[in-house]
């Protein structure tokens, strides 16, 4: 049913089982860039080059290549649906707030983005502000409870320890290490995931507002929309809007993941090696200092082309998913 002229809201478990359904989904299909990636940040001297024709030249090659699929499904499925489910509930509170700003007669930047109606999203819209900080804050949340899983993955991936199986990694970290082993690192992955997942909300939805302008024949430029004129806007077709909002990942995932990089390479290194490189500072000033500035952007293309395709795959599945779901609540 419809209530006052607007689409009904999906339950917060769904927005958490399609989370889960779209990491699960993209974990599987780009598992092997993630394997490369970290053997090319495992050490001085590797490159894709290298790390692939090793894997290639051993046993079993494609099995080799999806070493790790089950941490790496486990991680970025349930990643995904406690980040998705936790941004959705604090974006739908930050949206609750500026109603209430609105009904004292006040009015702010998400307010004017809420009238559009060329929007490409089902998703609440938000100021700049508010896109950065609840992006950033529903990462660094859903990876402090996923890091555990991160530590064995990225140990179990890379050929540094020779895992037989994530159950003897386990064992091994926490004889050697204890607890604290199983969060190695996460002050690099959150320095690195907490400002990534913020810049990537933000361009995310500044690129669905710009492409929903240009491709509606309003102009480019979220300066040229008003309140006025997005009344007459038409909403863009369901196949538009899945273009807009997979063009639109891709442009933000590629953004962010270039201004992040050097926190990726840093927190591979701390979780493979944490008693050679200490903490983010020390494994920084180290890897500077014997391997120069270059070490830090090891695996960015396998990063950046990795974060990109499951960037825009998530989020399209995602936003689709919530799409048809609120469509049938109508």
């Amino acid at each position: 049913m419809s209530d006052g002229g607007q689409k009904r809201k999906s339950s917060p478990s769904f927005h958490f089982l399609a989370g889960l359904s779209s990491g699960v989904t993209t974990a599987f299909l780009l598992q092997p860039a993630d394997l490369l990636k970290t053997r090319v940040q495992q050490s001085r001297g590797s490159s894709l080059t290298i790390a692939l024709r090793n894997i290639l030249n051993g046993p079993s090659p494609l099995r080799q290549l999806w070493r790790g699929t089950t941490p790496s499904v486990i991680r970025t499925g349930a990643g995904s649906a406690l980040y998705f489910g936790m941004l959705n509930q604090m974006r739908q509170h930050a949206s609750a707030i500026n109603t209430i700003a609105a009904g004292d007669g006040v009015r702010t930047e998400s307010m004017d983005q809420n009238s559009s109606g060329n929007s490409s999203s089902r998703l609440p819209k938000l100021s700049n502000t508010a896109n950065l900080a609840t992006g950033a804050l529903a990462r660094a949340s859903a990876g402090f409870i996923m890091s555990p899983v991160t530590v064995l993955k990225v140990r179990y991936e890379s050929s540094y320890y020779n895992y037989t199986s994530l159950a003897s990694a386990a064992r091994d970290i926490a004889k050697t290490e204890g607890f604290r082993g199983f969060f190695a690192g996460f002050g690099a992955t959150a320095v690195r995931d907490a400002p990534y997942a913020g810049l990537y909300v933000l361009f995310y939805e500044q690129s669905k507002a710009e492409l929903s302008l240009f491709l509606s024949g309003s102009g480019s430029g979220l300066a040229s929309s008003s309140s006025t004129d997005s009344a007459f806007r038409t909403p863009p077709s369901v196949t538009t809007s899945a273009s807009i909002n997979f063009a639109s990942a891709l442009i933000a995932a590629i953004s962010a993941t270039a201004l992040t990089n050097p926190f990726d390479a840093i927190k591979t290194r701390i979780q493979l090696y944490p008693k050679r490189y200490g903490n983010m500072v020390s494994a920084a000033k180290m890897m500077l200092r014997e391997e120069g500035l270059r070490s830090l952007f090891d695996g960015l293309g396998l990063r950046m082309g990795r974060k990109a395709l499951s960037s825009a795959l998530a989020w399209t599945v995602y936003e689709e998913l919530i799409r048809r779901a609120e469509s049938k609540l109508v």
